[in-house]
């Protein structure tokens, strides 16, 4: 499955900036804030950008009766609730039962909550972290509504891209920018070059699929720079992480510290 990487001769690195990642944190233990609410009225775009729009290649097929195109309803908003405190974050479907996430979304829980676009909450049965990137998969009882297919390559310096996520936990939210090149990993949380894009994210973004002009996965947000650019795990990244079942490790539940009152 394994397909070429997106580094040209032609694109050179670029220096790296300062960047944070983008789980959102929301609460301590024993004050758990409810959900935004779960139907979003509306999808809210940064700017208008209809070329960069997710689009599906079954067109209306991909629909749902809601109007939700494909590439929207695979998304998914994670919470996190460990023992210490409450973090949100985002994810995408990459088949009927299984999402694909940040490491550092899912890291040191008690519980995992997964919703979907129209508000239902979906079993967990599992989740696992990648070794090689900061990549985790979510395994869960319930099917999920859709799931995007992957791109054929890594995108090129000036391709469209597109970030479909919940930012700060709250509405589905989509923003549009153009992928700017590959730089070297400034967290060094992944293993060789990531990718530079303009598209706008936010805490609570980490997580989120970033879709090319067909709604094709070409990498996986997982943190911002000062500057407001964000970078994403590329696809040939994703590609070998899924690849290698062995390369997961079961998540440890999270430890209560000592003399803590348990939720």
């Amino acid at each position: 499955m394994s397909r070429p990487g997106g580094a040209r001769a032609s694109a050179r690195p670029l220096r790296p900036v300062p960047v944070v990642l983008l789980a959102v944190a929301l609460a301590g233990c024993g004050v758990l804030p409810s959900l935004p609410p779960s139907v979003p009225g509306d999808v809210v775009p940064t700017r208008a950008v209809p070329s960069a729009a997710p689009r599906s290649p079954d067109g209306a097929e991909a629909l749902s009766p809601d109007g939700f195109d494909a590439v929207q309803r695979m998304a998914v908003r994670i919470r996190n609730v460990g023992c210490d405190g409450l973090s949100t974050g985002s994810g995408f479907a990459v088949d009927e039962h299984t999402l694909v996430t940040n490491r550092h979304v899912v890291a040191d829980s008690a519980t995992l909550e997964v919703s979907t676009y129209d508000g239902r909450d979906l079993a967990v049965s599992a989740a696992g972290s990648a070794s090689l990137a900061d990549l985790a998969l979510v395994r869960t009882t319930d099917p999920l509504p859709s799931h995007p297919t992957l791109a054929d390559a890594d995108p090129r310096p000036g391709d469209e891209v597109t970030v479909v996520g919940y930012p700060e936990g709250g509405e589905l939210t989509i923003t549009a920018g153009e992928v700017i090149g590959p730089t070297t990993d400034p967290l060094h949380e992944n293993l060789g070059e990531v990718l530079l894009t303009d598209a706008q994210v936010e805490p609570g973004s980490s997580g989120s699929a970033a879709l090319d002009a067909q709604g094709r996965v070409i990498g996986v947000v997982y943190a911002k720079t000062a500057d407001d650019r964000s970078l994403l795990v590329p696809l040939s990244t994703l590609e070998r992480v899924l690849d290698d079942a062995d390369g997961f490790r079961a998540l440890p539940p999270c430890a209560q510290p000592s003399g803590s009152p348990t939720d």
